[in-house]
């Protein structure tokens, strides 16, 4: 069984000059001002759509993230639905084969520390989930079948796709201190990411989680 830490990866993203020269190109045929359209325009005509609150507009760029994290956050994802996402299948992922290293791979929960006893039982859990999943195969069992014995630790790969303004809604409720504290992992450095490649956007929401992401950063670099 491998344990590994969660993350994310931006797949789809233009550079920020193309994003914002976009959205001005949208936004200015609300006001017919195309013509006032220069090669240094864009950033501040974006900036005051975005402190207007006109924020249909920045709904004009998608941006694609590959998540890996745990089924239970997972299913937290999902239940964005103005996103399209892409998930590894349980039906088809067969681990006991070679290409999976014949294991399976659980994402780690930071809020318990190597060697409590709540880790303990639930690393002893995981091996358990493990040992059954792979004795349902070599009875002849299909992945598809196997998968029931999983856990909600079982690692996984999801691809979400949506735009800005869908991220932002996104980002403020799953950075929040009222989230689940696993999605609050892979949300809050997703964030800090996003901010540093287009801050127009994101840098109202950066700011309110700041301290948080200094805080993560922080606690991740103490436990590795």
């Amino acid at each position: 069984m491998r344990i590994a830490p969660p993350s994310h990866e931006i797949l789809f993203l233009p550079d920020g000059e193309t994003v914002l020269k976009h959205i001005e190109m949208a936004g200015r045929t609300c006001y017919k001002s195309e013509d006032k359209m220069t090669d240094d325009s864009a950033a501040g005509f974006v900036r005051r759509i975005v402190r207007s609150g006109h924020h249909s507009v920045v709904e004009h760029v998608n941006i694609s993230v590959r998540f890996i994290c745990d089924r239970g956050v997972s299913h937290e994802l999902v239940r964005h639905r103005l996103a399209a996402y892409s998930q590894e299948s349980t039906r088809y992922a067969n681990y006991s084969k070679e290409k999976f290293g014949r294991e399976i791979t659980v994402i780690k929960p930071f809020f318990w520390d190597e060697g409590s006893p709540e880790y303990s039982e639930w690393q002893k859990a995981m091996e358990e989930a493990e040992k059954a999943y792979i004795r349902l195969i070599e009875m002849g069992a299909r992945a598809e079948e196997a998968r029931s014995v999983l856990p909600n630790s079982l690692k996984t790969e999801i691809v979400m796709t949506c735009n800005i303004r869908e991220w932002l809604h996104v980002l403020g409720l799953r950075c929040s201190s009222a989230a689940h504290p696993q999605i609050r992992e892979i949300m809050l450095p997703l964030l800090a990411d996003l901010h540093e490649r287009l801050p127009i956007f994101f840098d109202s929401l950066y700011e309110q989680y700041e301290n948080d992401i200094v805080k993560f950063r922080k606690e991740r670099s103490q436990t590795r």
